[in-house]
């Protein structure tokens, strides 16, 4: 089995509710943030440092992915999978942003604290691969991190072959996707999960 589609949009971005439209269109599993086992934590870490990686033992079971850790590296996921397609999910940068900072970072903070050790290691974990590398641990400066997350959307519009990318949002719905994948339409409304009060009510159990 081979990733047929490959998600390049960053966390928050209604990951979760594509990975739930994927998996209903039948590119199931999806490979989202909730997917990582500890024992995928190295490989990911070490895909993040640019060093070979089995990408085909990684996603083994897997036809899609969408978010962090795999979104910023789309690209060496295309290129092992060159068949694949790519959905570049959007939203607004503010609306982003709070988000980020209501859901996923805290919870990755207070893991990094945690006295628990496996919570810990999951926060340092994901301080390794997303927060440090990609925004220097800078969450708080707002205009920076909307600038990082607005140039990552432009370089996967620029590089991306055309025929090859959708950029999508969530209120989009079933249409443009199902026009891109060559699915039918579902009877059922678009998912709609893990808003930051769902996320939040739930405690971050799902780590974005």
């Amino acid at each position: 089995m081979s990733l047929k589609v490959i998600g390049a949009g960053f966390g928050r971005t209604g990951t979760l509710s594509l990975k739930l439209a994927l998996e209903q269109l039948g590119f199931d599993k999806c490979y989202h943030m909730m997917e990582v086992q500890p024992e995928h934590r190295a490989v990911w870490s070490k895909a993040h440092r640019g060093e070979g990686v089995d990408l085909d033992a990684l996603f083994d079971g897997f036809q899609a992915t969408v978010d962090w850790p795999s979104c910023n590296l789309w690209q060496d996921q295309l290129k092992h999978f060159p068949d694949a397609k790519v959905i570049l999910s959007l939203r607004d940068p503010e609306s982003w942003y709070k988000s980020v900072m209501n859901t996923i970072y805290p919870t990755c903070v207070a893991a990094a604290e945690s006295d628990d050790e496996n919570i810990k290691a999951f926060g340092e974990w994901a301080f390794e691969i997303v927060w440090n590398p990609i925004f220097d641990g800078r969450l708080d400066d707002k205009a920076r991190v909307i600038d990082i997350f607005n140039r990552h959307n432009e370089a996967v519009q620029a590089t991306c072959p055309a025929d090859k990318l959708l950029v999508f949002e969530a209120k989009d719905g079933w249409a443009p996707l199902c026009e891109f994948l060559g699915c039918d339409v579902p009877e059922t409304d678009y998912p709609r999960s893990n808003s930051t009060e769902e996320f939040n009510a739930g405690g971050g159990a799902k780590e974005t």
